[in-house]
């Protein structure tokens, strides 16, 4: 039987990507289902594929709307000429056979953002050349024939497409993120009480983790805020060039001596593994990975409900979701918490959500999804 031969468009190699989490996980699956697969990439490690089919597009580009364009013009040359059985992009550009929303909606995103800020900037939010540039690409991609399939990773994403594009539901499959849960898991009460030592953490305190390099996105400010009022610790993992201003505003409430910053961490299962808990408010994501391995190492989640991971969360259950301004409700949320999570029974409701999210799992629906439209 004659391989397929599928294209992935990624701009830019992230080892904690989506993209690149599915090449690796995945390879031998897909090599399984006799899948010759490329990469489209701007820089692409040769390793990351084992099958060395690495097309490199890296035209000149002066300012971040020429570079975007520059490569969306370079890659959809190249995927024509090649004429690679599917094409499925990770980045927005019009004329792909598969669309992977990873990124959520755009404006979703400004909208959100728009929310920290005074009402006078938020006008000039949506007036910025570079945004409108990228809502224009999202609209013409969405708009185009060559379109046949769309992949989110969350029924959030996959609503806000439908209600802002009107493209059909059955166009649009959701395949959840997956997770290695053999690698990420409950430290056992030896390991908790080593790595508690490590970090100079109280055995028996409650410490919640946040995860994240984009601080403003990602909630830190509000995290921080609901944190305050209670005796919990927190775990900064990640890196922000604001990391002051946050450093100022846990002094500022009087917790600095709890909000302990780690800085970006290429390992995060030993931080995982020595808190209760992920306090992640979001302000907009489609479904962050660290969700995932939080809860596959015993951690029950309080997210928000402009993240897509809120749809793992069952409240009271194994997690709390709540508006990620709302720092009252966050509070609420921390107190509800077990004291300590390993051995209770939100650790064990959180574990047990993500053990159908496997690569394996994702494989199979990206092959059955394939097949689907070669079909």
């Amino acid at each position: 039987m004659k391989a397929f031969r599928l294209a992935i468009v990624r701009q830019k190699y992230r080892p904690d990507g989506e993209v690149e989490r599915f090449i690796s996980h995945a390879q031998e699956a897909l090599t399984q289902q006799n899948l010759d697969l490329s990469v489209i990439s701007r820089k692409w490690p040769a390793d990351v594929n084992p099958n060395g089919h690495i097309h490199l597009c890296n035209p000149i580009k002066f300012g971040r709307i020429n570079r975007e364009r520059g490569f969306a013009d370079a890659a959809r040359t190249l995927w024509q000429k090649e004429n690679f059985d599917l094409v499925q992009s990770h980045e927005r550009i019009a004329g792909c056979d598969i669309y992977r929303a990873g990124d959520g909606v755009y404006r979703r995103w400004l909208l959100q953002r728009a929310r920290l800020l005074p009402e006078w900037r938020r006008k000039w939010l949506f007036s910025n050349r570079y945004h409108r540039s990228v809502m224009c690409a999202e609209r013409a991609l969405y708009a185009a024939q060559e379109l046949k399939a769309v992949i989110c990773n969350a029924n959030m994403i996959k609503q806000e497409i439908i209600d802002d594009f009107g493209i059909r539901a059955d166009k649009i499959t959701v395949i959840y993120n997956a997770i290695d849960h053999q690698t990420f898991l409950p430290a056992s009460e030896q390991q908790r009480q080593q790595l508690r030592a490590q970090y100079q953490i109280p055995l028996p305190a409650h410490c919640l983790i946040f995860v994240g390099s984009d601080f403003a996105c990602k909630g830190l400010a509000m995290a921080i805020r609901a944190i305050a009022p209670t005796e919990s610790y927190l775990l900064v993992v990640g890196k922000d060039k604001a990391e002051k201003r946050y450093r100022a505003l846990a002094q500022s409430l009087g917790c600095s001596n709890r909000v302990r910053f780690i800085g970006a961490q290429k390992h995060t299962l030993p931080f995982y593994q020595a808190a209760d808990a992920l306090l992640l408010p979001a302000l907009y994501a489609p479904f962050p990975n660290v969700i995932l391995e939080a809860m596959s190492c015993g951690l029950p989640v309080i997210t928000s409900t402009t993240c897509g991971g809120a749809e793992f969360i069952t409240p009271g259950e194994n997690g709390f979701v709540s508006d990620a301004l709302d720092a009252n409700a966050l509070t609420d949320a921390i107190h509800a918490l077990p004291q300590q999570a390993l051995g209770s029974n939100m650790a064990a409701a959180a574990r047990l959500r993500i053990m159908p999210a496997t690569p394996a799992r994702l494989s199979q629906q990206l092959i059955e999804l394939y097949n689907q439209l070669l079909g």
